[in-house]
């Protein structure tokens, strides 16, 4: 029998905001185990947590940024469950009245649009964390109360989803929502953006909802399409021995590349759901939603699209250069002074992306201007220098902060165009190279590259290799 497998998606976004949701203590990452803690978030008796305007605010952005509606009426609800890293023994949510409903995210796959819907998204605050002894005969754990507060938005989304990839491409776009309007910086290793997915199967056709398995503890893009695709696996090998699947959480271990049982998975009584009696409730206005909607920017899928058409880009090209607020507007800036898409984006996707990931920056913090690249480009566009030394005239500028030109000047690093001086070298590669010259003459014409490579050696890349090659051919 053929099977279909039906996906939604609990994200949670951690807001990047300098307090946390209900008490001044920082939200700073990496700080000292219970350094960031409180009366309020530590759950003492007696105390009062206040709503951090900041986070009903990024929660407005982000809702309207998902192409929700946002509730003029919302309020916070407890949720009961007891672990050791949530100190009340409850958590602020939403349950009923959440601020955002009905949503929706485009992915694009393999060419073919699809809206995946969202049902709800909900501000909380997050538990603590467990640390476990990492010496195997010292059965500890250790209890950090710094993350307990920190203000989340959990974005649910329908089970619009069927295969893994569509879960890739959600969670891509919902990252690149969140940076682009600036409410997180949804780094998945410091747990800001967090996954666990609802996975269930039936038979292709059939329209009821088969029982689901929901999946945690996924802390890359790519774990969650394995362990989406382990578990439609093992689910189909569950109802094919003639067993049913049953209801439950299960813990994602990349190491081993499968999911264990971790507890039968709970209904919303189960956790006993009452209104939190120590908070007012949400009201918003319609002018003030509109408010913060004039705040957001233009978002990444609409960046992506003008740049397809505006521009004349490839898909690969649109969807790199939109996928950073920061490196969209970088394109831009240079684009009004050299007027060459498909160069700059060459160039950004290229030579400055590997320095990038080199260094390990971002490119908010290269010390390189959209005028010293667009000047880099010019200079290289007009035959002033080659792209080979324009890649190290960029690092250069970028190390040492002086412009291009500058330093083609200072560097004597004009590429070399005089015909009678190219002729002389070129005839001392063909004498020096004869094997490759017989290769040429054979038929292999891709050695061409080769000797003009030879060429490029020998003026220490100042060689104009288009000059080289009309050379070459007029010799051969």
């Amino acid at each position: 029998m053929e099977y279909e497998a039906v996906i939604g998606l609990e994200v949670h976004v951690e807001l990047n905001t300098k307090t946390k949701i209900f008490c001044n203590c920082s939200t700073e990452f990496g700080q000292s185990p219970n350094s960031n803690v409180c009366p309020i978030c530590s759950g003492m008796p007696g105390v009062l947590p206040v709503l951090n305007q900041e986070v009903l605010n990024k929660a407005i952005l982000a809702g309207l940024a998902l192409n929700g509606h946002i509730s003029t009426f919302s309020r916070f609800d407890r949720k009961q469950y007891f672990y050791p890293d949530l100190p009340k023994g409850y958590q602020i949510s939403q349950l009923n009245f959440p601020i955002m409903e009905k949503g929706h995210v485009v992915i694009v796959d393999d060419g073919i649009e699809k809206n995946i819907q969202i049902h709800h998204m909900h501000m909380e605050e997050d538990a603590g964390k467990l640390i476990h002894s990492e010496d195997s005969s010292v059965k500890e754990s250790y209890v950090d109360l710094n993350r307990a507060g920190v203000p989340l938005l959990e974005i649910v989304s329908e089970p619009d989803m069927h295969t893994s990839k569509e879960a890739f491409l959600y969670l891509v776009e919902i990252k690149k929502i969140m940076k682009y309007i600036g409410v997180s910086d949804v780094n998945m290793e410091e747990g800001s953006l967090r996954c666990d997915a609802n996975i269930s199967i039936r038979p292709k056709g059939e329209t009821k909802l088969g029982t689901k398995a929901e999946v945690k503890n996924m802390n890359s893009f790519r774990n969650v399409e394995r362990a989406i695709d382990y578990e439609i696996k093992r689910q189909k090998r569950v109802i094919e021995a003639g067993d049913k699947v049953i209801q439950e959480t299960r813990l994602w271990n990349p190491d081993e590349n499968k999911s264990y049982s971790m507890r039968n998975k709970e209904e919303s009584n189960d956790y006993r759901y009452f209104p939190e009696p120590d908070l007012v409730p949400i009201e918003l206005s319609e002018n003030e939603i509109e408010a913060m909607r004039a705040r957001l920017p233009e978002l990444p899928y609409s960046v992506k699209k003008r740049f397809l058409n505006d521009y004349k880009l490839t898909e690969d090209e649109a969807n790199f250069l939109s996928a950073e607020k920061s490196m969209a507007n970088f394109f831009e800036q240079t684009l009004n002074l050299f007027p060459e898409p498909k160069i700059i984006s060459n160039w950004l996707s290229g030579a400055v992306t590997e320095y990038i990931n080199d260094k390990n920056i971002s490119i908010e913090n290269l010390n390189l201007s959209p005028e010293f690249l667009a000047e880099l480009l010019e200079l290289i566009k007009s035959d002033v220098i080659s792209g080979t030394i324009g890649k190290k005239v960029l690092i250069t500028s970028i190390e040492s902060g002086q412009s291009p030109k500058n330093i083609v000047e200072s560097q004597g690093l004009k590429q070399v165009s005089n015909t009678d001086e190219l002729e002389k070298i070129v005839d001392e590669v063909l004498s020096e190279n004869q094997d490759i010259v017989e290769k040429y003459r054979n038929g292999k014409i891709g050695v061409l590259g080769h000797l003009v490579g030879l060429v490029m050696r020998k003026t220490k890349g100042k060689a104009n290799p288009k000059l080289c090659n009309e050379i070459f051919l007029k010799k051969l």
